[in-house]
């Protein structure tokens, strides 16, 4: 399938999600990356021929332990763009020990405040920047994807884009992206948990997309999906 093809598609699932439950109840799960940025674009774009008046609503998870460059570039793009930023912050104490057991990390700072967002602002659909090919436990996800708790839809716009499809469509669309990924950055998450460019080879495994990603966190991925985890 073309770009322009995959692109029609996900604009057209986001007509149907809107079509379906309205622009009160959608959210955007936006990190910031090169991934949910162009989810959250389209999203915006379907909204606007719609209901020009309309704000989209951006769920940001953050943990503490995010890039300050993708801290200053989300800040800047959800007022040049307009949108509603919600920041879900977890509940931890101080002195909480980031990253020693991945799985209880991904579950307190990230799992637990999401889910605790999703109850708090009622959200009905929550549109993700997730695709098939960046991960073996995402390659078989529907594209819209029930969640049992707290009840909502998640719906993956992206899905069946590929890596180089993401840098193609933030090109033709002319979508600003995080100065990390000029650095060599492929994949960004907490900083405790991704390696910088020149560490990513070796000790993670060559040429992978999430090479720089912390490798006993990715082998998880499915426990964590199943916590409520992307």
């Amino acid at each position: 399938m073309s770009l322009d093809a995959k692109i029609d598609a996900a604009r057209q699932l986001l007509r149907e999600v809107l079509a379906q439950h309205g622009p009160d109840r959608v959210a955007v799960a936006w990190t910031g990356g090169k991934d949910s940025t162009p989810a959250l674009a389209l999203w915006h774009g379907v909204l606007r021929d719609a209901t020009p008046d309309a704000r989209p609503l951006c769920l940001n998870l953050d943990t503490g332990c995010k890039f300050p460059e993708v801290i200053a570039f989300r800040d800047r793009l959800a007022v040049e763009w307009g949108v509603t930023l919600h920041i879900a912050r977890p509940n931890m104490p101080p002195g909480y020990p980031v990253a020693a057991d991945r799985a209880a990390c991904c579950r307190d700072l990230k799992v637990a405040p999401l889910l605790r967002a999703v109850r708090d602002l009622d959200v009905a659909v929550l549109l993700t920047g997730i695709r098939r090919d960046e991960h073996p436990d995402r390659a078989a996800r529907p594209v819209r994807e029930p969640v049992a708790e707290p009840p909502h839809l998640r719906v993956h716009p992206v899905l069946d884009f590929s890596e180089m499809d993401v840098w193609a469509a933030t090109m033709q669309l002319g979508l600003p992206h995080c100065e990390l990924y000029d650095r060599g950055y492929r994949s960004l998450g907490c900083m405790p948990c991704t390696l910088p460019p020149e560490g990513m080879q070796g000790s993670q495994g060559a040429g992978g997309e999430r090479a720089g990603r912390a490798a006993d966190k990715e082998a998880m991925l499915a426990s964590l999906h199943a916590l409520g985890y992307f």
